[in-house]
């Protein structure tokens, strides 16, 4: 979503459940994951391969145009998964004590994504390689937008001795390209997901509704 909004593009969102996952939907997506393209009736899955499709048929580019640096940046999107878990760990958690052990397992990864942003750009970005949105922004900006959400609740500053990443998820939740790309209601959602798979921070959310009334 949030390269289509980068580049522009006219499109249509269709949500689905995915506690309910529709049959069309299954018949699309081989792994029976969103996001999913079609393009001409013809599905493409995986965010990766999606966004690399995008960006080979639809100006602006959002890869660097120097062979190296585009390389560079597509392994950096490679490590979305480490990083994600390095903030997932710390609210994908049952308890104090695992949302303590996520805490202290953080900073291994947060530390390699530090040192990449001082390494990769030769600029004050503020995004990963400049003042433009890239590839690399739109992996990453989702796993910030989440993580933002509940850190208000859980307070763990795992990113306060990590500026450089700080700022460059301070920036990413500044623009609309990154906070337009959810549904209106994903706040709603996200808490109604941490909930039901009974996460800790889940109970932290609903002991402020029970003191709202």
């Amino acid at each position: 979503m949030i390269a289509l909004r980068a580049k522009d593009v006219d499109f249509e969102v269709t949500y689905i459940n995915l506690q309910e996952k529709p049959d069309w939907f299954l018949e699309i997506s081989p792994h029976g994951k969103v996001p999913v393209l079609v393009v001409d009736d013809v599905p493409l899955f995986e965010s990766n391969a999606i966004a690399e499709y995008l960006d080979e048929v639809i100006a602006p580019r959002l890869h660097p145009e120097d062979p190296i640096k585009r390389a560079r940046n597509r392994a950096w999107t490679d490590f979305v998964p480490d990083f994600a878990k390095a903030l997932s760990g710390t609210y994908y958690t049952k308890s104090k004590d695992e949302v303590a052990a996520g805490i202290e397992a953080a900073p291994a990864r947060l530390a390699k994504l530090e040192q990449a942003l001082s390494d990769e750009r030769e600029n004050d970005g503020p995004y990963f390689n400049g003042d433009k949105i890239s590839l690399v922004d739109a992996a990453y900006a989702p796993f910030f937008q989440r993580f933002a959400f509940v850190e208000h609740k859980l307070q763990t500053g795992i990113l306060k001795d990590f500026p450089l990443v700080q700022a460059w998820s301070d920036a990413l939740l500044a623009t609309d390209l990154v906070t337009g790309s959810v549904v209106d209601t994903f706040d709603i959602e996200f808490v109604k997901s941490l909930k039901r798979r009974e996460f800790y921070v889940g109970s932290m959310f609903e002991a402020e509704a029970a003191a709202a009334e």
